[in-house]
């Protein structure tokens, strides 16, 4: 069985993280989300709601398997006996940090990591950027599932009301 990962924080997932599970989930009979936990980051969205978007978002990729994950990328590959770790990169910025994650991933475990290309339409998608425009009222319906839009906005409203 052919099994990879698509890492990241997912907070919250865009439709550019989806263009890179949906087009891994072609390639692959299972692919893995590991929602990577970062104690020292403080997420919009816990990590229990990530993986509740994220599962509903790619429900019907039909070979989902969304967990979360603390430390090292390579012990959760190996703990699962997953070889692959699929990246999407938006720009050459992106490479410079990612090939030297992917050199040091194959060094320590032999995991190899494969680069996809971002689609242009999301080559300037961060969620970051998208929790800073819709902070601001912009629109990012486009960028985003309808279901996370309407969560983004409520916890939106929720931190303003506070």
């Amino acid at each position: 069985m052919r099994r990879a990962v698509c890492p990241g924080s997912f907070d919250p997932i865009t439709n550019g993280h989806l263009d890179i599970i949906e087009r891994a989930s072609k390639l692959y009979d299972v692919v893995h989300v590991a929602v990577l936990i970062n104690k020292n980051k403080q997420g919009l969205f816990s990590i229990e709601e990530r993986i509740e978007l994220i599962e509903e978002t790619t429900a019907s990729y039909g070979n989902i398997e969304v967990e979360s994950h603390h430390g090292l990328l390579v012990d959760f590959c190996r703990a699962r006996g997953i070889p692959a770790i699929v990246k999407g990169l938006r720009a050459v910025s992106d490479f410079d940090y990612e090939l030297q994650m992917a050199q040091m991933n194959r060094g320590l475990t032999g995991v190899e990591t494969l680069f996809v290309p971002t689609s242009p339409t999301y080559s300037f998608l961060s969620s970051t950027l998208v929790k800073e425009v819709a902070s601001y009222g912009g629109d990012v319906s486009h960028l985003i599932p309808q279901a996370v839009h309407q969560r983004l906005a409520d916890r939106i409203a929720e931190r303003a009301a506070q």
